[in-house]
């Protein structure tokens, strides 16, 4: 029976008097391939990071073999035997596989380094994983699953009892996830424990053991994967129970006409699998999934932002190429990222600078907005959308976040869109801002805007979205309509469970 390899009990983690993780416990036995799951802010990064050293824990013991550690750095947690390769592989393209494998251990020979017994040795390394890759290849001329498999190779060489995956199947395809799974599972066998960091839940099912689900820095729970189902995993991770909200009424609204865009077999390897979706005008579709399922990869796509490598965009009846922001623009789109501070405000700028900046954009830098100009158009979405400040001559940055994602929308109303995607228009902001922009979409709608509109909170995307699409391991699953439109069919629909079967 496989023994209890690594053990976290009570981990506890600070910054700034925020807990990010709030006595957490995960058991990780040997021969196993554990996962760990939650959604954005759950603590999983914090966790991993704190186990290996890179930030010292505030509370809590960590046990390696019944020994307590205290690893102050992640050499010092390989030197434990603790592993861990992030999704970015930190290793040096422009060196041989054999240099990245023995980089900082090069075998000698009077002084010097061995070559000879570096490259032997890197091939039985890989020919144990099932490899046939040159030795002398450079890195980063070899796919990136490969790249992959020689940072796990490396890993374990150097550690050699847990090996911690974070988020290494992010830009694989399914044949080179496939590959990974391999030489995971090669692990497993030997006696390794593997933790594996995963947004795919059909990932999860098909390779995993355990599963310790976090949410908001604290432990929901653990399950055997043999013994639970998806839903059971989503209901965990999103923090609601199926039976709180599956009577939701949908949008009486019901948009009429021909599409405002549509888009045919659109997609992007690595990104988001092939899907179709027509948008009509005064229609809000909202989009759902778990963190990673593709959502903000499908916004990135519709507007130019990633380039489809397949289909066909269509506005207003006619095709357009989507090749970048600027053609998407053109076009009369308007998009509001997730990650606002980082993507959306230009903090320095003042409120007006901000608000009129897509506009600028659109007619060149040549044809620059007249003061007079700017400050009309300022004031006015100030007033309309009530973003709170005053003076709009102050920096962005100074703002609360409800009132910089109004000026963010602000900006692209400014431009006159056609179709608008909003990714997380709600997120980090405060109830009132929150209830605010909610009744805007709706406007915004009964106005004649298309939308396409990301959220994680269910409640809400079902208040204002008059179809859902649901995404899930990249995958677009398909639209609910109608009564369908509740938070319960969603998870349902998110888990893979049929509809059916959960009516009475």
């Amino acid at each position: 029976m496989p023994h209890d390899l690594l053990a976290l009990r009570g981990l506890t983690k600070t910054f700034a008097g925020m807990t990010a993780l709030d006595g957490v416990d995960l058991t990780l036995r040997a021969g196993e391939i554990h996962a760990l799951l939650g959604e954005n802010g759950a603590g999983k990064s914090t966790l991993i990071k704190t186990l290996t050293g890179v930030y010292r824990r505030d509370g809590g013991r960590i046990l390696l073999d019944g020994a307590e550690i205290h690893p102050a750095d992640s050499r010092q947690a390989q030197a434990l035997g603790i592993g861990t390769v992030y999704q970015e592989v930190n290793l040096l393209p422009n060196l041989s596989v054999a240099e990245n494998l023995f980089l900082g251990r090069q075998p000698t020979r009077f002084g010097f380094t061995d070559g000879r017994a570096m490259r032997r040795r890197t091939a039985e390394l890989l020919r144990a994983y099932g490899l046939e890759v040159d030795p002398s290849a450079t890195l980063g001329q070899l796919s990136v699953a490969v790249q992959q498999l020689v940072a796990i190779i490396r890993a374990v060489d150097i550690s050699g009892k847990v090996l911690i995956l974070d988020e290494p199947t992010a830009s694989l395809d399914a044949a080179e996830v496939e590959l990974l799974f391999s030489a995971m599972r090669r692990l497993r066998d030997q006696g390794m424990a593997i933790v594996f960091v995963t947004h795919f839940l059909d990932q999860v099912f098909a390779v995993c053991d355990r599963a310790t689900v976090l949410r908001n820095g604290r432990l929901v729970g653990e399950r055997a994967i043999a013994e639970t189902s998806r839903m059971d995993i989503v209901t965990m991770m999103l923090g609601r129970e199926l039976g709180e909200a599956v009577h939701h009424a949908p949008p009486a609204r019901e948009a009429a006409g021909e599409p405002r865009v549509a888009f045919r077999n659109f997609g992007r390897r690595r990104s988001v699998e092939p899907f179709d979706l027509a948008i009509r005008p005064g229609e809000a579709v909202g989009v759902a999934g778990l963190l990673g399922s593709g959502r903000t990869e499908t916004a990135r796509l519709v507007f130019g932002a990633d380039r489809a490598d397949t289909g066909e965009a269509i506005v207003d009846g006619k095709p357009v190429r989507l090749v970048n922001p600027r053609a998407a623009i053109r076009a009369g789109f308007g998009y509001c990222p997730e990650e606002r501070k980082v993507e959306g405000i230009v903090g320095d700028l003042s409120v007006r600078e901000n608000i009129i900046l897509a506009l600028q954009a659109r007619r060149g830098w040549a044809k620059p907005l007249s003061m007079r100009e700017q400050v009309r158009i300022a004031d006015r979405f100030v007033k309309a959308l009530d973003i709170r400040t005053a003076d709009i001559e102050k920096p962005i940055r100074l703002l609360s976040g409800g009132n910089q994602q109004k000026a963010i929308l602000a900006r692209w109303l400014a431009t006159e869109p056609r179709f608008l995607i909003l990714d997380e228009p709600t997120r980090g902001i405060d109830v009132g801002a929150h209830a605010e922009i909610v009744r805007l979409i709706e406007k915004l709608c009964e106005d004649g805007m298309a939308m396409l509109v990301i959220s994680s909170e269910l409640d809400e995307i079902t208040t204002y979205a008059s179809r859902v699409l649901v995404l899930r391991d990249r995958r677009h699953l398909g639209d609910l309509t109608g009564e369908d439109v509740s938070p319960g069919a969603i998870m349902r629909t998110i888990a893979g469970t049929p509809s059916e079967e959960m009516r009475p």
